[in-house]
């Protein structure tokens, strides 16, 4: 686990990094489940903090974890470190302990789930951000690799 401890059983807030638009999940440990919430819109990857803010009082989580989406052969991309950036801000403005995950496939494996459930294949209208991000938050969860947001990608 990382330097910081969390309490057992914890709860944790997921975020599917995106450049016009943030997945949020909400998940805990003690069953390792997660649930989608409302997407955040975003400008170039900057989410209106104030909305953040508010989800976090919401919320209130014991911790956040991040996607990161690396390329398939385990490269580091310009999306990996701007989620890694993302993840750090997070860190900074929260003070809640920030981690990150491999999320490679999980947007691909979100809409595949998305269309078995009769949804649009118009994703620009009918988003999966919230369902990639819950995906992740439970990987995360299951995989137990705590890696704090501060870690060199070149390092996963």
């Amino acid at each position: 686990m990382a330097e910081t401890t969390l309490p057992t059983p914890f709860t944790v807030l997921g975020f599917d990094f995106g450049s016009k638009r943030i997945g949020l999940a909400f998940g805990q440990s003690l069953t390792g489940t997660a649930s989608p919430i409302k997407p955040i819109n975003a400008r170039d990857g900057i989410p209106d903090w104030d909305e953040l803010s508010k989800i976090l009082a919401h919320w209130q989580p014991d911790a956040l974890v991040v996607g990161i989406p690396l390329n398939m052969d385990g490269s580091v991309s310009e999306m990996a470190r701007r989620a890694r950036k993302f993840a750090n801000r997070l860190h900074e403005r929260f003070k809640l302990p920030c981690f990150l995950a491999d999320e490679r496939l999980t947007t691909r494996e979100a809409k595949a789930i998305h269309l078995g459930r009769g949804g649009s294949s118009h994703f620009s209208k009918d988003p999966v951000d919230a369902l990639a991000a819950q995906l992740i938050v439970e990987s995360w969860l299951t995989d137990g690799l705590f890696i704090p947001a501060h870690t060199r990608l070149e390092d996963l």
